[in-house]
């Protein structure tokens, strides 16, 4: 059996290489095809495209200022499935692309098999998107538990496998001790979200260094390419000295940090994981922001505070991503321990929300199942 698989950024290609893995213990003679990050790639082998770096952007206006290349890599997308003839297609997360993928393919390939593995957060922005979805999809696998209820009522037939970051993490937890003085920084995975996200985290850990001369900071970056763009922006800082930037290594400076900022994004849930307090920054371009604002349905953007249904986790968006306040609400969280312990207890909750360990083998599972359902009815 031939699966090709769609992954846009470097969160999709972590749990998909996750996935790739689980498929390749259960089924070793399955060919690997599609696109993704470096991380599929090393076990896809040679059928399979990075381009995560590229295709990863984030924002409506980011995106229209690509278009061109964002059409000719869909066009490219669908001639490589045409020409490989896979049994099945799973897209994971990445929904401005994989969606109206979905759509085409299914139109132009009514017998494909078209899976989705970590479903768009369409609940958060556009539910009646969901019933649209159902005529394109033939399964979905969720990772929130809520969301396997709507997308059932809707008649996509849904699995819940647990979030996969729950199996990746918890290989990394190392035990090791906080330090009382060290503040992580984590400004996201895109190139464009750490150029409007960063110099505030800068000048918030700036005014932080002046209450607490004894203070440092590391910032976690996703990728080498990424640490050169962090380290040009700390060249002009009077903090260059007490910021140590590292890279691919988010977990571990979640461990041993006392407190941190992160982006909005899966670092989130990854802190909350860790039991990191931290507060949440996030800013885009303004006709994105406007966008999101028109057709965004629930009230907060942080996963961690979107699960408990409520702000345990400060968010500092846009226009209030102001260095003056966010390093105030890092400074409470590094000097008051009741404040600590309620996120921390927060953060349990949350976690215990997620499921088990073992999200990656559950969806492997779930796509063998549906791939020898579709072989029985073909026999017979």
């Amino acid at each position: 059996m031939t699966i090709y698989f769609v992954a846009g950024e470097a969160s999709g290609d972590e749990h998909g290489a996750a996935l790739l893995r689980a498929l390749r213990e259960m089924t070793p003679d399955m060919v690997f095809a599609g696109r993704g990050g470096p991380k599929m790639l090393a076990i896809a082998g040679d059928a399979f495209i990075n381009w995560s770096d590229a295709a990863a952007v984030v924002g409506l206006w980011e995106v229209v200022k690509r278009y061109g290349y964002f059409r000719e890599q869909f066009q490219n997308t669908l001639s490589e499935i045409a020409t490989i003839k896979p049994d099945a297609v799973v897209l994971i997360d990445y929904p401005g692309f994989n969606l109206r993928l979905a759509r085409v393919l299914r139109k132009k390939s009514p017998a494909l098999k078209i899976i989705y593995y970590i479903s768009p957060q369409v609940w958060a922005w556009n539910r009646g998107r969901i019933a649209q979805m159902a005529r394109f999809l033939d399964l979905m696998l969720c990772i929130f538990p809520f969301e396997a209820e709507l997308y059932n009522k809707s008649g996509l037939r849904t699995v819940f496998v647990g979030h996969p970051m729950i199996e990746n993490l918890a290989k990394l937890r190392n035990g090791e001790e906080r330090q009382p003085n060290l503040i992580g920084l984590f400004p996201g995975s895109r190139r464009r979200e750490i150029r409007k996200i960063f110099p505030i985290m800068l000048e918030a850990a700036r005014e932080i260094a002046v209450a607490r001369p004894e203070i440092r900071f590391e910032v976690a970056a996703a990728s080498e390419s990424l640490a050169l763009e962090i380290r040009k922006m700390l060249d002009a800082s009077s903090l260059r000295d007490r910021v140590h930037v590292v890279t691919g290594v988010a977990p571990r400076t979640m461990q041993h940090a006392f407190a941190g900022m992160v982006a909005s994004g899966t670092a989130t849930l990854e802190a909350a994981y860790f039991r990191l307090p931290f507060v949440l920054v996030y800013k885009v371009s303004w006709p994105t922001y406007f966008a999101a604002r028109l057709v965004l349905k629930t009230k907060h953007l942080g996963m961690p505070n979107v699960l408990a249904g409520r702000e345990i986790v400060p968010e500092f968006i846009q226009h209030e991503a102001r260095p003056d306040t966010i390093s105030k609400a890092v400074l409470k969280l590094m000097n008051d321990q009741a404040a600590r312990d309620t996120m921390i207890l927060e953060f349990n909750a949350i976690i215990d929300k997620l499921g088990e360990t073992g999200a990656s083998r559950k969806a492997a599972e779930a796509i063998v199942d549906e791939l020898n359902t579709r072989a029985s009815r073909d026999l017979t």
